[in-house]
């Protein structure tokens, strides 16, 4: 009989998702090259697919004990864009169903590529049961401070749901709300939920940077997303400030110039 060709075994074993797979273990003894770079690649394959589904499953745990203690719907809360001179503090908030598996591979927005960050906005967006992203603006953080505006984003944001939420998961934060909540540091590397919402309240900041720089070209808002860089405070100090830069935050407040 005569051996499959390469292709037709890669074929095969693109369906395998166990290490024991009884195919791939036969595979491991033709030796051909291209049969063990195929198996190799494979492995590699099942093997990172397993530890993204034991970091999901550890991401899930606040979740999961909540839910065994009664809770049906869990917000995770985040927030992007404290620390930027310019443009709004954006947060998200985000119910996830029970079951979310689809959503293996979500992590803290900061440790993935745009291109997964915005494959994953829109899975995140049709695996949840609801969610809510509020910006709010250069004013109102001048008006009561980044953190205190920080505060009044997720808690307009949790009004805003159309799913009432019975617990919120906040990265780092306590917020004003009569519902139970709990403050996890680094919650977007420990709570599914808090993941999600980073993603997104990441993805729109980003875009609505990308809408400013377009209107302001000299800053390059597209490549720092309005943080302190060297580049912004260059410009700053030629070009002067702008109306979406925080007049609150000391560069822009020691900036004389107006744009």
């Amino acid at each position: 009989m005569n051996k499959l060709s390469i292709t037709e075994i890669k074929a095969q074993l693109a369906d395998v998702t166990q290490l024991d797979d009884e195919l791939l273990q036969e595979y491991r003894l033709d030796e051909r090259k291209g049969v063990q770079i195929a198996v190799k690649q494979t492995e590699k394959r099942i093997i990172q697919r397993q530890q993204q589904e034991q970091a999901h499953n550890a991401r899930l745990e606040c979740e999961r004990r909540l839910w065994q203690e009664g809770y049906q719907y869990i917000a995770g809360i985040d927030e992007v864009g404290r620390g930027p001179l310019a443009g709004p503090v954006v947060t998200a908030a985000v119910i996830l169903p029970k079951d979310c598996d689809a959503l293996i591979g979500v992590t803290d927005s900061k440790q993935l590529s745009p291109a997964k960050r915005q494959h994953f906005v829109e899975l995140i967006k049709s695996v949840a049961l609801a969610y809510v992203i509020t910006e709010t603006s250069v004013e109102t953080i001048d008006k009561y401070n980044i953190y205190e505006a920080t505060r009044r984003s997720m808690r307009e944001s949790v009004s805003a749901f159309s799913l009432q939420p019975d617990y919120l998961l906040i990265d780092a934060m306590h917020i004003d709300s009569s519902l139970p909540q709990e403050s996890l540091i680094k919650g977007d590397q420990r709570s599914l939920s808090i993941a999600a919402a980073s993603i997104l309240a990441k993805e729109y900041r980003d875009q609505r940077m990308m809408e400013y720089a377009l209107q302001y070209p000299e800053f390059g808002f597209d490549q720092h997303m309005g943080y302190g860089t060297a580049q912004h405070l260059s410009a700053l100090a030629t070009f002067g400030y702008t109306p979406i830069h925080r007049q609150s935050f000391a560069p822009v407040r020691n900036t004389q110039q107006k744009y």
